[in-house]
């Protein structure tokens, strides 16, 4: 890779930047996660699966990744409503990267909580 677009990386406009942010924030990589192992999911069985995310959060993070084309929103015409929701073939493109990224954090979890006990040691 060149040098010039190492550089870009880093500006605040350069699209690359932008949709990596766009995903990669707290609730985006753990709702893709939840939806490869449930292709089609009510946003109620996400809620369950996240316990920690609240309802406007979730709806905000669904939001955003139907809108990067990463997530498809089916509704259905029923009473009441009822809405699923599962990757697009872009966001199950994403799969194989998010599977290694998770082996990663496997991997190397312990170290990384070691390494944040010594670190917090040291701040006090």
């Amino acid at each position: 890779m060149k040098r010039t677009s190492l550089i870009d990386a880093f500006d605040p406009k350069c699209p690359i930047r932008n949709i990596l942010a766009r995903f990669s924030e707290k609730w985006g990589l753990l709702v893709i996660y939840n939806l490869t192992l449930k292709p089609k999911t009510r946003f109620n069985e996400l809620r369950k699966e996240i316990p920690d995310i609240s309802a406007r959060m979730l709806s905000a993070t669904l939001t955003t990744l139907v809108a990067d084309g990463l997530v498809e929103r089916h509704s259905f015409n029923t009473v009441p409503p009822s809405v699923e929701y599962s990757l697009s073939p872009i966001g199950r493109t994403l799969v194989p990267y998010l599977e290694s990224l998770i082996g990663w954090a496997k991997e190397y979890s312990e170290q990384i909580v070691t390494h944040r006990l010594e670190s917090s040691r040291h701040r006090r």
